[in-house]
């Protein structure tokens, strides 16, 4: 009967965690990675480039996998003016807006690797340091380094692995936050 219990359990927590569209690839606490799954079906043209940009986060990363469409925790939508955005409704959890006009000025993985790593916690930090991720724009529209500094890899691992004090994890949880302005407007066209 014991077992039945700790199975029905096991099972209703995957279930609840499946739901979520979160899924814990080790359950070992040590060494837990967790997966955020993306989805880019409302900006077809820019899959490739989120599948860059995942890979780069992926590789940057120790405990953390981010996975295409096998769920829904970031959503990419593809705009036409108004300015590349995201919007983190939750560490690991938003939308990614990127402008078409925006892409044709910057690096189009620049921006969308900058706009996750919102969603994954890290603010904006416009020292115009190409090789500063999270500088975005202020680095210049010749910047197309897609690739985030250890520093703000390492930021990154530690806000997954649950080693943020609470004040962190509340700041990073509460509510749903807007990162606008990363970028530049583009040029108004006259005519």
């Amino acid at each position: 009967m014991t077992s039945r219990i700790k199975r029905f359990a096991a099972a209703s927590i995957t279930t609840a965690v499946a739901t979520l569209g979160v899924t814990v690839a080790n359950p070992s606490p040590a060494a837990a990675a967790m997966t955020i799954c993306y989805n880019t079906s409302q900006a077809p043209s820019y899959a490739s480039i989120a599948n860059q940009a995942a890979s780069i986060w992926n590789n940057a990363t120790s405990n953390l996998t981010l996975t295409a469409n096998c769920g829904s925790n970031l959503r990419i939508y593809q705009i036409t003016g108004g300015g590349s955005y995201a919007v983190r409704t939750s560490l690991g959890n938003g939308r990614v807006y990127i402008d078409t006009q925006q892409a044709q000025q910057y690096s189009p993985l620049r921006i969308m690797t900058h706009e996750i790593g919102h969603i994954l916690g890290l603010p904006d930090n416009y020292n115009g340091n190409c090789a500063i991720l999270m500088s975005g724009g202020s680095a210049g529209t010749s910047c197309t380094n897609p690739y985030p500094s250890s520093t703000e890899a390492n930021r990154v691992t530690n806000l997954f692995a649950g080693t943020r004090s609470g004040a962190a994890e509340r700041a990073a949880d509460a509510g749903a936050t807007i990162f606008q302005d990363s970028w530049p407007a583009a040029p108004a066209t006259v005519g």
